[in-house]
């Protein structure tokens, strides 16, 4: 099997046994023109990566699709300027797809179902950033996409409850008599009946919904019941979410380890107790923004014997008893972000990186006691496209960082204590330095 990676083939040898062309890097000078070509002579290709190559025209999928009868699996990531006209001949002369990822390529309905009703083969399926596509060929996507383990539908503010699977499974015909007038939909997608699947997604393992404004509890409700084998579910920037959804996560029991619930700021910390003791495997939880939790929520989830990674950005309810509870009672904790939790001290930042061994990656922006003296120098570079006062309070410690300010901390205690033995006033130093003075 010859894989190419972020170049084209040289020679006509390499265009007769390539199978995998892979180029991401948007920095290794291959453009749209040169791949067209291509798209003819290498005819055993059984992978395309062409998310580095960004203005991929339609010109060379058309090629691609009709060149290629082996393809298998194409990944066109960012490629903007595709669009439905090169999706419909892929739909039409390749063979069945197992994955497909067209994230920022901008679809309508059209093309959305034609690949659904298509590709029963489709395993893994990226359609992010979509924001021309509505629950219409969304509920194609679960009706006729059945084998899929992947399922990536995020920053699609069209989508409505009425995409997802229903938690319902027959219509209960109404009642004869008089009844209330139905309040006017807004549009024709409101008039949608709800979607009932005589089938379960048993092979769905990853979803991801993320910022899907419209979404309610009882969308959350419909994906738990119908894929009840979750493992990954990201339902970050969904204001909409309450604790009933989170109750309904909690269904899944065992099966779920990673939850991504950030930016949904109506969840409380009983839907945190409830998620936590019947969710038992859970390796990496995202709470960020949601700014009703409390310690309590943090006490639950330190009781997760799995759980590696913890995300709490910007929760400012947590106070320094949740730090604590933290590094005494979760070993397994590797990476922690705790930025702009303002009640958070130093003090206990100090037990949290001496008491978890494996803590890896901790990040404390924004948090006050991580401005003092001598700290910000254990800290990672901040992004360059932070303005001055951001970079100034940027605190994020990686790999052997958080061990050296560990022991920066155990010195500055050590100074501290020896400071109050002789009766004189304690003085912070940012080197590594045992003098008093």
């Amino acid at each position: 099997m010859k894989r190419i990676v972020d170049r084209l083939p040289h020679t006509e040898s390499e265009r007769r046994i390539v199978r995998h062309l892979v180029i991401r890097d948007p920095n290794c000078g291959v453009s749209d023109e040169w791949v067209t070509p291509e798209m003819i002579f290498c005819r055993q290709l059984e992978s395309v990566v062409l998310s580095g190559v960004t203005d991929t025209s339609d010109k060379t999928i058309v090629r691609l699709a009709r060149e290629n009868s082996n393809i298998q699996g194409l990944d066109l990531t960012g490629c903007k300027y595709v669009t439905d006209v090169s999706i419909m001949e892929l739909v039409a002369k390749t063979p069945p797809l197992q994955w497909l990822q067209l994230s920022g390529v901008v679809l309508t309905d059209a093309s959305v179902s034609a690949i659904a009703k298509t590709f029963p083969k489709l395993v893994e399926l990226e359609l992010n950033d979509q924001p021309l596509m509505t629950a219409v060929s969304v509920r194609d996507i679960w009706s006729y996409s059945r084998k899929l383990r992947t399922l990536t539908l995020a920053r699609s503010p069209q989508l409505t409850d009425s995409a997802l699977p229903s938690p319902i499974k027959t219509l209960t015909p109404q009642p004869s008599g008089e009844k209330p007038l139905p309040a006017r939909p807004h549009t024709w997608l409101d008039q949608l009946p709800p979607l009932i699947l005589r089938h379960t997604a048993i092979d769905l393992r990853v979803l991801d919904l993320s910022h899907c404004p419209k979404l309610t509890d009882a969308a959350v409700e419909g994906i738990v019941t119908h894929a009840p084998l979750l493992r990954s579910l990201a339902l970050a920037g969904c204001p909409n979410i309450t604790d009933k959804a989170v109750e309904s996560i909690s269904k899944l029991g065992l099966h779920l380890g990673n939850l991504t619930l950030a930016h949904c700021p109506q969840i409380t910390d009983n839907a945190i107790v409830s998620l936590a003791r019947s969710c038992t495997e859970l390796r990496s939880v995202d709470l960020a923004f949601c700014r009703q939790l409390t310690d309590m929520a943090v006490f639950e989830l330190a009781s997760l014997e799995r759980i590696h990674r913890l995300v709490l950005v910007r929760v400012p309810k947590l106070t320094d008893n949740a730090i604590y509870f933290l590094a005494d009672h979760t070993p397994s904790l590797e990476r922690l972000h705790l930025s702009y939790c303002d009640r958070i001290t130093l003090k206990s930042l100090h037990h949290l990186v001496r008491t978890c061994k494996r803590l890896v990656h901790l990040t404390a922006t924004g948090v006050p006691g991580a401005r003092r003296t001598g700290v910000g120098r254990f800290s990672d570079p901040p992004p360059a496209d932070l303005d001055p006062d951001q970079k100034s309070v940027f605190r994020a410690f990686s790999g052997p960082n958080v061990a050296a300010l560990c022991k920066f901390l155990d010195k500055e205690k050590l100074r501290r204590e020896q400071a109050e033995a002789q009766n004189i006033p304690f003085i912070a130093r940012s080197d590594d330095s045992m003098d008093l003075y």
